[in-house]
């Protein structure tokens, strides 16, 4: 938990930091913080057009689960005249392939972009990645990270002027609820089942063992399982999960976003955390469980679904999804700098 406290930070000095009247520099204070923090971020979306939904109690619960971050080292806030007006965070994950990621992401309001700020906090971020970095071992690559959508050309010429190449991309799909949906049957042998209390670390243990082969993997933790069951989208109640006896092969598992319904008034159902166990695959499992879900949103009353997807996905995600009626409307760039 992180405690609220107003005095256990103080100023952060930048020397590239622009000659802006009252902009000062400071380190996180804690829950304090939160509302401004995300301020920032409604105050952001529009003009990068992205379209997300935050709370309050959602952002305290991304705050208490926050994975080789600490926000009071890791955190760094921007302020004119004592208002917060933007924030950066850096945090590092290392890969199942060796590969450790340092990665930094921040949000700063339109009215203060173009002067400078920016620049001056990516560039404080990557002095603490590194000082980070040079406490790890030196057993295989080490990568700044960030990413942006299409539509946030603020960050993209800021990061690629930086020296930050796009290595992968992702997109956004929606699908039309209206439009006829075939559905798929089970394989043979396979069937689908309420989620019940004793399934939920199965399909925990399951979902890990199926993403294994996905880029830039790295297992999810009991403790971050733990942390995401606290959100109101977790919601079990909705999942597809494909069990062969005692064993699940493969899963989707949905749910509904009412906040984000409510504030882009539409009726939208998720598709998320798609997978099949190795054993499994090739089977027609995953349409077969996608359609299920697509039928089973549009008995709910939602109009329309929606996912994300790797680009290049080894087991031809991109391709399924197409396949079943989802359609690109958002892309976004991983991009990777190496770390000297």
């Amino acid at each position: 938990m992180i405690i609220q406290t107003e005095t256990r930070t103080n100023d952060v000095h930048l020397l590239d930091a622009p000659k802006i009247p009252g902009l000062t520099f400071r380190a996180f204070r804690g829950e304090v913080d939160y509302p401004a923090m995300l301020a920032v971020i409604e105050g952001s979306k529009d003009v990068d057009g992205i379209e997300r939904t935050d709370t309050l109690d959602n952002f305290k619960i991304a705050y208490e689960s926050l994975h080789n971050c600490d926000p009071y080292q890791d955190v760094l806030i921007a302020e004119i005249e004592g208002e917060i007006i933007g924030y950066n965070r850096v945090f590092w994950d290392k890969l199942d392939d060796g590969t450790r990621t340092y990665t930094l992401f921040g949000f700063l309001l339109p009215k203060w972009r173009r002067r400078g700020i920016g620049r001056a906090m990516l560039h404080r971020a990557e002095r603490c990645l590194r000082q980070i970095a040079a406490d790890h071992a030196d057993d295989g690559s080490k990568f700044f990270r960030s990413w942006a959508a299409d539509t946030e050309l603020g960050t993209v010429k800021l990061l690629e002027g930086e020296g930050y190449d796009p290595v992968r991309y992702s997109f956004s799909m929606v699908r039309d609820l209206r439009e006829p949906i075939i559905d798929r049957p089970m394989p043979e042998g396979l069937d689908v089942r309420p989620v019940e209390k004793d399934h939920i670390w199965l399909i925990f243990e399951a979902m890990n063992e199926a993403f294994q082969d996905h880029w830039g993997y790295r297992p999810m933790t009991k403790k971050e399982f733990k942390q995401s069951m606290k959100y109101p989208q977790f919601q079990p109640e909705h999942w597809k999960i494909a069990w062969d006896g005692d064993q699940v092969a493969g899963m989707v598992q949905n749910f509904i976003n009412v906040d984000e319904n409510k504030e882009y008034k539409r009726k939208r159902g998720y598709t998320e955390e798609i997978c099949v166990r190795r054993p499994w695959r090739k089977l027609g499992l995953a349409r077969a469980l996608l359609t299920q879900s697509l039928v089973y949103l549009k008995q709910l009353g939602m109009s329309e679904a929606a996912l994300g997807v790797d680009a290049d996905n080894p087991t031809g995600a991109l391709r399924l999804y197409e396949s079943v009626g989802f359609r690109c409307v958002k892309r976004y760039t991983e991009y990777r700098k190496p770390l000297a």
